[in-house]
């Protein structure tokens, strides 16, 4: 498969802090990418490199063959690289429509002169924009939320707009900051089917996410971080006999792949 992302010993501190350390990793176009790692381990902090909102003090991101410029959260998302984030980051007093079509503007040709007078051009993109966000919120299944305060939403379907708005941006790779988090199992299903269709229609996924179980049975590979170095990548069957991601996970070593489960973790 062809590479889409391409991470080169990304490192990043903070004081004496080492967040990463050398982390290299390569996420294929159209797959899902899991990135998984107990509290502290990194995850966070690797994202955050990723889509701009930090700095790295070493190493290169390579997206589509070209080198991404580094904190620049704007130039990345034009790159095609689409977020959204384990606090749930919505305009709450905009409708769901609204927010969609928020994220259409990093794709948007009008100038101030033509939105200011509202010129034929003008309006005809912004009909479209409508047009596409609603498709959007189709898309994720909440299109019956349209004009409904974001504020007002399920937890479950606010995720689920946050995943519209950043698709509104027509990326080709979606990272998924910890989706799930907060979900009962109902919702995690609907998501879980969600990403599924999203992949299948053409989107490369990167996931964080701490339902082990959920990125398990949805990723086609797992990277595994722990403080701050990657210690496994591979696809799931293998991460979860990996020894060094056990120990990572319950303190201590265990053959069996069983033994998580006895504990109630799992890996």
């Amino acid at each position: 498969m062809i590479s889409l992302l391409e991470a080169r010993h990304i490192t990043k501190r903070f004081g004496g802090l080492q967040a990463l350390s050398e982390v290299s990793l390569t996420i294929r176009k159209g797959e899902i990418y899991g990135l998984i790692g107990p509290n502290g381990a990194g995850k966070t902090t690797f994202f955050n490199v990723l889509t701009g909102a930090y700095t790295p003090d070493g190493g290169e991101l390579v997206f589509n063959g070209t080198e991404l410029p580094v904190g620049s959260p704007d130039q990345i998302v034009a790159a095609g690289i689409a977020r959204t984030f384990q606090n749930i980051r919505l305009f709450r007093e905009m409708t769901a429509l609204e927010n969609v079509m928020t994220g259409h503007h990093i794709r948007t040709r009008a100038n101030l002169f033509s939105i200011l007078w509202q010129t034929r051009a003008a309006r005809m993109e912004e009909d479209l924009i409508t047009e596409r966000a609603y498709e959007l919120l189709k898309y994720v299944g909440i299109e019956r939320f349209a004009d409904t305060l974001a504020r007002n939403l399920s937890y479950g379907d606010q995720r689920r707009l946050e995943i519209a708005r950043a698709l509104a941006t027509e990326p080709q790779l979606l990272a998924l900051d910890e989706p799930a988090a907060g979900m009962n199992a109902t919702e995690t299903a609907r998501l879980r089917e969600l990403v599924q269709t999203i992949r299948h229609d053409g989107m490369t996924v990167l996931l964080i996410e701490h339902d082990v179980k959920l990125v398990m049975g949805l990723c086609d590979r797992i990277a595994v971080l722990d403080f701050g170095t990657k210690i496994a990548e591979d696809v799931p069957a293998a991460v979860q006999q990996n020894e060094a991601v056990i120990t990572a996970y319950l303190g201590r070593p265990s053959h069996p792949p069983a033994a998580a489960a006895d504990t109630g973790a799992s890996v």
